[in-house]
């Protein structure tokens, strides 16, 4: 994906769709549009995934916790969405088996009465998965649970119930629904922000957009504008009517990130019980471990950060579950999202606010969808799809693809491709790992791009992926690249320190930087990613 042959084409062309937001819903959006044969752009003001996309709790899942909710209220509404939670994350795990795996997950047992409760709440969630059900959830005694988890509490231990779900890299995920969606006609750029909607006659037209690395502003004419843009859904809003009454409310959700040692790496932890009543998560990832999440009232900020009361609530619920010490510094990283729900303003519990999604159209035609979360993202793009199709008498040429549609990656993506990276290219194991999971069938490609050198002698990432990133991917600077297109700015924010000078230094021979341009870039990096 060259990001300047995407702009000339957003200059000099008029769209079918034009959508607003590059994260999961919008990159999801302009896919299953292209994927229909109609003509859709989609602009993203900073990257994609900069903000809720890229800070989920990393598991494609129906949702325990709003099954629990669904018996205790008898709502057939979140029954259902459970379901098509759980049917979307079989057809994920099909169309990106290169980021996506399933994941066993151990909820620990200390109470008698919870055997039967959460063995019958699993029993059910199998159920409504039906065929798409991963494998069957179990109960297990306390020898084997130690077995597989050795850092819990003994005392009164009871045994746990394992169940499977999904796990994936959402920022990943996110820049491969872009790619996939460029490979099949969209035209798609990031750090491009809308300033203003244009009407004739009372109906959007379009908008005005500006590059934010340029400053050149020009106009998109579409014929159906839809807002994806997540908890920023209401400032789109108010650029189509200042007095529009809000949607939306978000909440907070924190990570805490620990070394590989705190989780063994095929097994997850729910821990199903905290003080004010929520579930914590606690997970191998990427050579990590990642624990979360909060679930707070939140002001809408573009980047939020993890607040030091939310880190304690973290750490002290681990420490409840674990025999081994876990304290402030263990934490090689943190992270803050989002999550934007559509709900009365007035109310105080988000944790108990549905996370369905819906779609709402104003009076000049602004299609806004909101809500839902990062399993259902292709649920949501294919609704939004149908309605905008509706309102603006789109002509298809066919049915959305995205139910089978590969993403890149994955089309010829096979295990066995694994040891061939470690065997002809003579990697090392991690780093053969790394690209295989991250790139799919593309990693020997990236490898075109640069040296296989490490950036940071702990952590598997290369130069070459550097040059790839801003060359492929469209990264357009050290953030892009450290935070999204690989992770290390997620996974040990020291690390991330030490080697922004020499992502920099890549980035200026690949974009052709200046020299005090790349100085400002260093600058910028250390800033975002210091806490």
């Amino acid at each position: 994906m060259n990001r300047q042959q995407q702009l000339t084409a957003l200059k000099e062309q008029h769209f079918d769709i034009l959508v607003i937001g590059g994260g999961a819903t919008g990159t999801g959006i302009a896919l299953d549009a292209a994927t229909r044969g109609l003509k859709v752009a989609l602009v993203e003001r900073d990257d994609f995934s900069a903000a809720t996309s890229s800070r989920s709790t990393k598991l494609i899942h129906g949702g325990v916790r709003y099954l629990e909710q669904a018996v205790w209220r008898l709502d057939r509404g979140q029954f259902n969405l459970v379901r098509d939670a759980l049917k979307e994350r079989a057809i994920l795990l099909n169309i990106a088996p290169h980021l996506a795996k399933p994941l066993a997950l151990l909820t620990p047992l200390y109470k008698w009465w919870q055997v039967p409760y959460y063995r019958i709440g699993l029993i059910m969630y199998d159920a409504l998965a039906g065929k798409a059900n991963l494998k069957a959830s179990r109960f297990i005694r306390a020898k084997e649970a130690l077995e597989r988890f050795p850092m819990l509490k003994k005392e009164g231990f009871y045994g746990g119930v394992v169940y499977y779900d999904g796990q994936f890299d959402d920022a990943r995920m996110n820049v491969s629904l872009a790619l996939t969606a460029v490979s099949e006609g969209a035209c798609v750029a990031n750090h491009v922000e809308v300033t203003a909607l244009l009407k004739e006659q009372g109906r959007l037209t379009g908008a005005r957009v500006i590059d934010r690395l340029t400053g050149e502003a020009w106009e998109i004419q579409a014929k159906v504008i839809i807002n994806a843009t997540g908890p920023f859904s209401d400032a789109i809003r108010h650029l189509d009517e200042p007095e529009a009454k809000n949607m939306l409310s978000a909440s907070s959700g924190i990570h805490i990130v620990l070394d590989r040692s705190f989780s063994p790496p095929e097994t997850g932890l729910l821990i199903p019980e905290t003080e004010d009543g929520r579930v914590l998560f606690l997970l191998p990832w990427l050579g990590h471990t990642i624990v979360g999440t909060t679930d707070n009232p939140a002001t809408i900020e573009a980047h939020p950060k993890a607040d030091e009361a939310d880190i304690d609530y973290v750490l002290r619920h681990v420490r409840k579950y674990f025999a081994v010490p876990v304290n402030h510094q263990d934490i090689k990283a943190t992270f803050s999202g989002l999550r934007p729900l559509v709900s009365d303003p007035k109310a105080h519990d988000t944790a108990k606010l549905s996370r369905d999604h819906v779609i709402n159209v104003s009076t000049s035609g602004l299609l806004t969808i909101a809500g839902g979360k990062w399993t259902t993202y292709r649920k949501m793009a294919l609704d939004a799809v149908n309605e905008a199709i509706r309102l603006g008498s789109l002509s298809p040429k066919g049915p959305s693809k995205t139910e089978q549609l590969k993403l890149i990656g994955a089309k010829h993506f096979d295990s066995a491709a694994l040891n061939k990276l470690i065997e002809e290219c003579a990697l090392a194991e991690d780093i053969a790992l790394h690209l295989h999971q991250a790139y799919g069938d593309q990693a020997a490609r990236v490898l075109t791009y640069g040296e296989a050198k490490r950036l940071h002698p702990d952590h598997p990432y290369l130069e070459a992926e550097v040059s790839y990133a801003a060359l492929h991917e469209s990264a357009c600077d050290v953030i892009d690249v450290l935070a999204r297109r690989m992770r290390l700015g997620f996974v040990d924010e020291k690390a991330t320190l030490a080697v922004i000078p020499k992502v920099a230094e890549l980035l200026t021979k690949a974009l052709h930087w200046t020299e005090a341009f790349k100085l400002e870039q260093v600058r910028s990096a250390k800033r975002y990613f210091a806490h």
